[in-house]
């Protein structure tokens, strides 16, 4: 799923309210979702990113963008889990590592897995997005899932051709 293609269920702006408030309004409907739906959560409180990052990874939902809101506080994309998440036969967090660090040590892992097997590779270079895309376009690695695991960090979970 790309980025510029969410579509939103349901928004929610719980700007004005302190923490835990925006975090336990995103569970209450999250609850309430299908699985797959997203919520928009518009929030202003300053501890509702590290908040909702927690509480997604324990309950297998995903954060799947975030944005800065041009009138004040930041929105959050967060996607209803399945239950089931993508199994990674081998985990790169190579956070911290400047592009193309983090291509060339996913390229040499790849390159000792087996057709089929997923890698999982956690990044916060500010390019990996659009550099991840290009280099699976042209190499066929195939782009399972990915996700924004923490505000400008993200998880790709790469599958080897």
């Amino acid at each position: 799923m790309t980025h510029q293609n969410l579509h939103t269920n349901v928004k929610l702006d719980m700007r004005g309210l302190s923490c835990p408030a925006p975090l336990l309004g995103a569970k209450r409907i999250i609850n309430d979702l299908e699985n797959e739906q997203i919520l928009l959560l518009m929030s202003d409180c300053p501890g509702t990113g590290d908040d909702l990052f927690a509480w997604a990874e324990q309950t297998n939902n995903q954060i799947l963008k975030t944005e800065t809101l041009a009138d004040g506080g930041t929105a959050y994309y967060v996607r209803k889990g399945t239950g089931e998440s993508v199994k990674a036969n081998v985990i790169l967090d190579i956070r911290d590592v400047a592009c193309p660090g983090p291509i060339v040590e996913a390229k040499r892992l790849l390159n000792g897995m087996k057709s089929g097997e997923v890698l999982k590779l956690v990044s916060n270079c500010p390019g990996i997005h659009s550099d991840i895309v290009d280099w699976a376009n042209a190499t066929g690695v195939k782009i399972v899932d990915t996700s924004e695991i923490a505000a400008e960090e993200y998880a790709f979970f790469l599958e080897k051709g």
